[in-house]
This record gives structure tokens, sequence and C-alpha cells, in this order.
């Protein structure tokens, strides 16, 4: 079992930034793939950033070249830089992880941590 727990959520205007972190219960070794999701008020969950076991990283086009993905050396900690942020990406963000995945492919997590609220207003 492990633990994720989020933090760094909040209010900005449009154009403004965030970082959110991740925290982990335990070291997960070099194997899991982790990464963060978000789900807006009456859409599906998506998600926004995954890190696979070779330190491939993806994102989907609606975040690319605005959000970035890293972890620390520990492995730890998980970390999502959201810059020029938009109304749109207002949403519950969720860290979550995996033991094993595909490479370079989203993953379903068996790991939630439990959200931490980002709005973006105009």
């Amino acid at each position: 079992q492990v633990r994720l727990v989020e933090s760094g959520g909040g209010s900005v205007q449009a154009g403004g930034s965030l970082r959110l972190s991740c925290r982990f219960s335990r070291d997960t070794g070099d194997k899991w793939c982790m990464g963060w999701f978000r789900q807006a008020p009456a859409k599906p969950r998506e998600g926004v950033a995954a890190i696979d076991r070779d330190g491939n990283i993806i994102y989907p086009d609606s975040v690319k070249g605005r959000f970035t993905l890293s972890k620390d050396h520990s492995r730890n900690n998980l970390y999502l830089e959201m810059n020029s942020l938009k109304p749109e990406d207002t949403a519950m963000y969720y860290c979550a992880a995996v033991d094993e995945c595909a490479s370079k492919s989203w993953f379903i997590p068996d790991y939630w941590g439990q959200g931490t609220q980002v709005t973006v207003s105009k």
C-alpha cells in the first residue's frame, strides 16, 4: 500500500502559475508509473501528465507546453508545474500511480490522492 497526498492547489487569475506537489508515503522504486489527472464538474476525469518507468512523460494537447511533470531524486515526490493557466484548467487535480504500465501510455491507477482544487479566474 502507498498513500499519496497532494498540495499546492489554489486560486489564480488566467495567465498565472501554480505548482502542485504529491508526496508518496514510501519509496515505490523505479518501475512505478505516476501521473496527474483532473476532473472538472460534470466532466469525466482526464489525464494531464504521466511518467512511465523509463522516464517518458506524456501530456494531452490541451496542456502541452504549459504543464511540466517532474520527480525528485528520492522518488517520493511528484510535481506538476502549471503555467499560463486558463479558466478551462479549473478542476480538482489528483495525483495517481500504478506499479506497472505500458510505455508512453496513459494508465489506470491503483492509487489516488485525495485531490487538490485548482481554480483559474478570467
